[in-house]
């Protein structure tokens, strides 16, 4: 637990943290999604670190984590200062400049929470620039509302298949309702409105908590999914996640969007995102 981690070295920092103690992990991964797969069956939230030791809204995400708990039968009250106790040793083994962090509980053994952190990566450049290529996807979410360490398992297959090129799956019913990414909130413009899926129809993402919170400045927001057979009316479309932030969307199923680059709408809405997320950074 006192070894310096370098980007040479392979295992990524990890710890078990009990009522009384922080532990040794037996997870060694080299990275969060590898180590997701040793981890026990639970509930979880990943965010990110800014300026090194620095979150954004890690309560919502705790208060998130609690909520998925409950959805699963377990009654969970975080020790949130010991939690973040923690994750600021974590960070200090290594030298990470900033940091992507999971925090799962285990169905079993609640009590013992399962930490492992990673050096964070942001998007790639040339996607914030001109947009991301997305496919949909017809995969049932079962449970919605709560962030369960299962969908990781059941989204692995569909997320390896993805085409070359295509950097998010969007999750579409029966019915033909766009409702979220595998990993993100989805969110489409057409008729200068902004239509994301709502509450109870997909994981509500603290991403999204501040898109809700800044795009009435910008245009109208209706909590509704628009529809596969709306893809040729759309002006405009994003992706976000706590880690990734406003990601334009420039294409879907071959469809372009947008003439094929971010729009104004959505650049608004990033502009007005990474300015709200810079003013309520936090010390962990």
């Amino acid at each position: 637990m006192c070894v310096m981690y370098s980007e040479k070295q392979m295992a990524i920092p990890t710890a078990i943290l009990t009522p009384d103690a922080i532990l040794a992990s037996p997870v060694v991964a080299d990275s969060l999604a590898e180590a997701a797969a040793q981890e026990p069956n639970g509930v979880y939230t990943v965010a990110r670190t800014f300026k090194r030791d620095h979150t954004l809204m890690l309560d919502e995400h705790l208060d998130r984590l609690e909520q998925s708990a409950a959805l699963v039968g377990l009654d969970v009250h975080l020790d949130r200062a010991a939690l973040r106790n923690a994750l600021r040793m974590l960070i200090a083994q290594t030298d990470f400049e900033d940091s992507r962090f999971r925090i799962t509980i285990p169905q079993e053994t609640p009590e013992r929470i399962y930490l492992a952190i990673e050096r964070y990566k942001p998007v790639p450049p040339e996607i914030l620039a001109g947009g991301a290529r997305c496919i949909t996807v017809q995969i049932e979410r079962h449970n919605p509302a709560a962030k369960t360490t299962a969908w990781i398992a059941e989204r692995q297959a569909t997320v390896e298949a993805f085409p070359t090129g295509i950097y998010e799956g969007i999750l579409v019913n029966e019915a033909g309702d766009l409702l979220e990414g595998t990993s993100s909130n989805f969110y489409a413009i057409m008729n200068d409105r902004l239509y994301t899926a709502p509450n109870g129809a997909a994981l509500g993402g603290i991403a999204q908590r501040i898109v809700l919170a800044v795009a009435p400045q910008v245009l109208p927001v209706e909590r509704t999914a628009v529809n596969v057979n709306d893809l040729r009316f759309l002006e405009e479309a994003f992706i976000t996640s706590a880690g990734r932030g406003v990601v334009p969307v420039i294409m879907l199923d071959g469809q372009v969007i947008a003439a094929g680059q971010p729009g104004p709408f959505t650049l608004a809405i990033q502009e007005r995102y990474n300015a709200w997320a810079d003013a309520h950074l936090e010390p962990l």
